[in-house]
């Protein structure tokens, strides 16, 4: 049974994909024409480039070049990604959907490996004596906190864990549909009330008020996408998504 699926760049029909099982292994590179194999059409990835192993659950990459780091990253993440450098063996990779990246010639390619075998057990604790575990974080979806949190990681809940996070100005008009009332000061209120609660580190007291402000936002946005306190289905709270939201 397969463990590991492996989407060649411009895959066109699953037939192109490749699947192996836990122990197998599948090559990728320019001069890679094995059964199995992963071929990469392309004068700036080596002939032998790398080396994919099933594992499980999870899968390893080989990195067989001689000069280039390969990037793995989490493309349903907030920025997750692992760095695989030249002459690394068997690193493993933890995400479910995966999206290799090969520098190559100034070119950035791309493959996809999925792991959908990806195993959970319920977390619920039935029948233990004693105090329960305190929550990490506590945070209640029904405040205006939370959709100001939200609000803030929109973009990068949206695909881009890149983008710049919105000012201040714009989660105004991101609430306001639901909350009409929605303004600058309430808005900085509940930043500031957000970083209280989740205990982030105060910023110097030196620090001028508008960066202090944008440190803020960063470090909350940072916490929050790193530790899933807002997913992709927290985007609700907003209602539909405005024209370019996710720029």
């Amino acid at each position: 049974m397969y463990s590991v699926i492996i989407v060649p760049p411009s895959c066109g029909s699953v037939a192109e994909q490749l699947r192996i099982g836990s122990g197998e292994r599948a090559a990728f590179g320019r001069a890679c024409h094995g059964p199995g194999d992963l071929l990469i059409d392309h004068p700036g990835v080596p002939r032998n480039a790398g080396e994919i192993t099933a594992h499980r659950t999870f899968w390893l990459l080989s990195n067989l070049s001689e000069d280039q780091t390969y990037v793995v990253e989490n493309p349903e993440g907030a920025g997750e990604h692992v760095k695989v450098p030249p002459g690394r063996v068997e690193a493993p990779v933890p995400f479910e959907l995966s999206r290799v990246t090969l520098p190559a010639a100034g070119d950035l390619l791309t493959f996809d490996v999925w792991a959908p075998r990806h195993a959970f057990r319920s977390v619920r604790r039935q029948g233990l004596d004693g105090v329960g575990t305190l929550p990490a974080f506590a945070l209640d979806r029904t405040k205006r906190y939370f959709a100001v949190l939200v609000a803030l990681c929109e973009r990068r809940l949206r695909g881009e864990p890149n983008a710049p996070l919105p000012a201040v100005e714009e989660i105004v008009e991101r609430l306001r549909p639901g909350w009409p009332k929605a303004s600058r000061s309430a808005v900085y209120w509940n930043i500031d009330y957000l970083a209280l609660k989740l205990r982030l580190r105060p910023d110097a007291d030196t620090a001028e008020p508008g960066r202090r402000t944008h440190g803020k936002k960063e470090s909350l946005a940072s916490l929050a996408l790193r530790f899933d306190l807002v997913r992709e289905d927290d985007l609700v709270v907003l209602g539909p998504a405005r024209a370019g939201a996710a720029r």
